[in-house]
């Protein structure tokens, strides 16, 4: 499963080489804002909803990707393939959102410091 997981980041990660979100960020509360609002799951199959990961990641001075991100914690359900689809959908969230716009000021705060974003795909809830 580890390397079903390594081999779905790289895809996920070159599936999107540059998709930097519009909005600039020059702070923790707005770069958070950002991410939350551009890294939203699509494609999750319906057997993986209640699924969730942790992504670790850096970014560089100028909000590009530092290194691979890192899924450091997962809950997955449904069957392999709805979970390596759930993952796949996931690491494509993040990677559609980088590059970071950011600014000079926050790139030099968050360079190479460690950032984790949890994404998960709840159920719906139910009409009362």
């Amino acid at each position: 499963m580890r390397r079903s997981r390594a081999a779905l980041l790289a895809l996920g990660l070159a599936a999107h080489p540059v998709g930097a979100y519009a909005a600039s960020a020059d702070n923790l509360a707005s770069l958070w804002r950002t991410l939350g609002a551009c890294a939203t799951l699509d494609g999750v199959p319906p057997g993986a909803v209640g699924s969730e990961v942790t992504v670790l990641f850096s970014l560089k001075r100028d909000g590009s990707l530092l290194g691979q991100p890192r899924i450091t914690h997962s809950r997955l359900v449904g069957t392999g393939d709805e979970q390596r689809g759930f993952i796949a959908a996931a690491l494509g969230a993040v990677s559609r959102c980088l590059p970071m716009a950011i600014t000079d000021g926050l790139g030099g705060a968050i360079a190479g410091r460690p950032l984790s974003l949890r994404l998960t795909s709840k159920r719906p809830e139910r009409a009362l």
